[in-house]
């Protein structure tokens, strides 16, 4: 048990979703005190740094309703039941961009909200990617615009706040951690 712990007393789900679960749990504190904690419960999801041959990140322009306006992210999607999630990625990445990849090397994983969801993303990285004659098709109320662009086009769209979302900034971060580590051989 660590120090912090919380136990749990009860827990009563409010709202059962297609994405999210929302519960709230009844909790015991360390000093034996009882607090309210609203949880959000998520399946998980991938997200994908993908690089063609020409360096050039891919991502992807679409609306985000809790936003109210479009964002530009890497390619991303939620774990199926069961699904394991490198196999998630590569699905992902064909239905939202129409790319197979030769390589898919796993970067991180991180909780995006801990502080009220358990949602864990899984970040990778695919090269040797290749355009797929016939892709799988993406979900029938998902609509999004491919874009390639260099680093330093990310970097922009970072400081235009057109990429506006932690997975896809992390993710350029990365690249630019990479370079410069480069750099520095």
């Amino acid at each position: 048990m660590h120090k912090f712990e919380e136990n749990t007393v009860k827990s009563e789900v409010i709202f059962n979703g297609r994405v999210v679960r929302l519960q709230v749990d009844e909790v015991e504190l360390p000093n034996g005190k009882l607090a309210k904690r609203e949880i959000i419960k998520h399946p998980g999801a991938v997200a994908i740094l993908a690089m063609t041959p020409e360096n050039k990140i891919i991502l992807v322009e679409q609306f985000r309703k809790p936003m109210d306006r479009a964002l530009v992210e890497i390619p991303a999607g939620k774990l199926e039941p069961g699904e394991k999630p490198e196999i998630t990625a590569v699905r992902e990445l064909e239905e939202e961009t129409g790319y197979a990849c030769d390589e898919l090397q796993l970067i991180n994983s991180f909780y995006t909200s801990p502080g009220f969801a358990d949602e864990l993303i899984h970040l990778y990285f695919a090269k040797g990617l290749k355009k797929v004659e016939n892709p799988k098709s993406a979900d029938e109320d998902e609509f999004v615009e491919l874009l390639e662009v260099t680093l330093d086009e990310a970097v922009q769209l970072i400081q235009e706040q057109k990429i506006y979302d932690a997975k896809t900034a992390y993710a350029i971060q990365y690249l630019q951690l990479k370079e410069a580590l480069k750099e520095n051989e």
